[in-house]
């Protein structure tokens, strides 16, 4: 059974897309930082009828996701699909952003994703498979003054995407995003949709790779 990570699942998208790959009979595992709370996600897919798990993580601290993924290899062998969709979406200008709290808010929104991709890579190399997914925004392609450090980090994402995409596929791990571009609740089309993105960007054939979509339903929503 193939196991999929989810770093910062949420009840929407993060949700949304672990239930997509649970439906494919992925063993899910479901990581956050309150472990209460992703306790009952997990206990939804449970009831359907479905293999899922709970780790707790820490996102913005690299020791935490590090020592996520080493554990999670150790319990299920592999991590066959990395999705990383943790964020902190603060609504701070530059006068309001705390100076204390930038650093922290980038080590969540980017830190973190780098480090579960420098965390998974090489066994993902060594059965030359595995793909990172990661979860976008809108806000890479038209910051935000007014969610200035969710901006930054989200085009950290989309960065980080491109700048591995090729060198990783020549070691058979798809990298790529979904850059969303709407607020997307929980258990709503948009949320399903978002994770449909993710299912057909693992479904692509390996010589029809792509590094990025786009999800945005309507053009009177705002990016995300």
């Amino acid at each position: 059974m193939k196991t999929f990570l989810s770093i910062g699942a949420g009840p929407g998208m993060g949700f949304a897309t672990a239930e997509r790959f649970a439906k494919e009979g992925f063993q899910v595992v479901l990581a956050a930082r309150t472990v209460a709370r992703t306790q009952e996600l997990a206990e939804r897919l449970i009831k359907k009828g479905y293999k899922a798990s709970v780790c707790k993580v820490d996102s913005s601290d690299p020791n935490s996701v590090a020592e996520l993924v080493a554990e999670v290899q150790k319990q299920y062998g592999s991590i066959d699909v990395l999705h990383y969709n943790a964020a902190s979406t603060r609504k701070a200008t530059l006068s309001e952003q705390a100076r204390d709290s930038f650093n922290d808010d980038l080590a969540v929104n980017i830190g973190g994703a780098l480090v579960a991709a420098q965390a998974v890579a090489p066994k993902m190399e060594e059965q030359k498979s595995g793909a990172i997914l990661l979860t976008g925004g809108g806000f890479a392609l038209a910051p935000s003054a007014d969610y200035l450090s969710i901006s930054i980090g989200k085009a950290g994402i989309r960065a980080l995407a491109h700048a591995l995409f090729e060198s990783f596929r020549d070691k058979g791990i798809h990298v790529a995003t979904v850059t969303v571009c709407t607020f997307v609740a929980p258990e709503t089309n948009e949320a399903s949709s978002v994770a449909e993105h993710f299912w057909r960007l693992y479904s692509q054939p390996k010589d029809s790779w792509t590094v990025e979509t786009s999800y945005a339903p309507a053009a009177n929503e705002h990016a995300a």
